[in-house]
């Protein structure tokens, strides 16, 4: 890394590279497992897409990934069509989920160019009856027989599902003045714990039974400059803590709404980064960081290096 870059990172990260165990590397090429294929946009219309009228080119976003009930891998995320070439809301239409589907198998035979198939899309506002249109970045936790899918923006969200097809809204579980998105959760101490965004920074709160949640939440990572820490990730390797996210930053007019800068952050305490290192920086936007059938490990990352979902394997040395 050169000199330049690495102060950068210090300042825009505020801690310094540490090498004594592992860190994560991308160990090897994306391969685009899904591309998204012609589609009709169910509405409402929006500014510039009608109800009803067939789109070619659909962009996804924010996603999870899991292998479900059928012996399949699944990939739901944020979709809308492609927007013109004039559209100054590159998210214009964010209101409903893409499905695709992997053949059945295990996920290394499924890591094949355009292998993952476009089922029907999911929770567009029709089906959200008395929910804001925006539909974002859903994170699906399994759980006695059902998931649980929570999704933002602005409140926090549940629906559920027998087998990841068919999705039934449970409503609100809790919201924030000023708005709030992009949900994971991992557990820890037999409580799951949801890490989520709030303008500058990430939060924390607990439940053991996903519907019911701590009144008040813990911050556990502020930025010290411009931009957002979008897509967070909590993973927990060896004893150690790994936080990922990815920048947005709307002054950035370089890299733009697809940034593909992911830091990782190590901490012994999943409920603070604030003074954590940062251990790497990876190439991904909105990734995923989740394991196989075999424990090895694998990141996602929407609209780069390619259109659609891309996934590569992660190793950590």
């Amino acid at each position: 890394m050169k000199p330049v870059v690495l102060m950068f990172a210090v300042l825009l990260l505020h801690g310094t590279v540490m090498g004594a165990t592992a860190v994560p590397r991308i160990n090897g090429p994306y391969v685009r497992v899904y591309i998204p294929g012609e589609d009709v946009f169910p509405g409402p219309d929006s500014e510039n897409f009608k109800t009803g009228q067939s789109y070619k080119e659909w962009v996804p976003n924010d996603h999870a990934i899991l292998k479900g009930p059928d012996g399949c891998w699944h990939a739901l995320g944020i979709t809308h069509p492609k927007p013109f070439g004039n559209s100054k809301n590159v998210h214009e239409a964010e209101w409903l989920l893409f499905h695709a589907i992997a053949p059945k198998g295990k996920l290394k035979a499924q890591m094949k160019e355009g292998t993952w198939r476009d089922a029907k899309k999911v929770l567009a506002p029709a089906a959200r009856p008395g929910e804001i249109k925006e539909c974002y970045a859903p994170f699906i936790v399994p759980k006695d027989g059902l998931y649980y899918m929570i999704y933002g923006p602005t409140a926090m969200r549940l629906a559920t599902s027998p087998n990841l097809f068919d999705w039934k809204t449970e409503g609100a579980l809790f919201a924030e003045r000023g708005g709030i998105r992009d949900p994971n959760v991992f557990l820890h101490n037999a409580h799951y714990n949801l890490v989520y965004i709030a303008y500058k920074s990430l939060f924390v709160r607990t439940s053991t039974d996903l519907l019911n949640w701590s009144e008040k939440p813990v911050e556990i990572f502020s930025m010290r400059r411009g931009g957002s820490p979008e897509s967070p990730s909590i993973v927990q390797r060896d004893g150690q803590f790994y936080l990922f996210w990815c920048l947005w930053d709307a002054a950035d007019q370089v890299n733009g709404a697809y940034d593909n800068r992911t830091y990782v952050f190590r901490s012994t305490n999943p409920l603070d980064f604030k003074d954590a290192p940062c251990v790497a920086e990876l190439k991904a936007h909105a990734p995923e960081i989740f394991r196989d059938e075999d424990g090895d490990w694998f990141i996602s990352s929407v609209e780069w290096p390619h259109r659609g979902v891309s996934i590569a394997p992660l190793v950590w040395e």
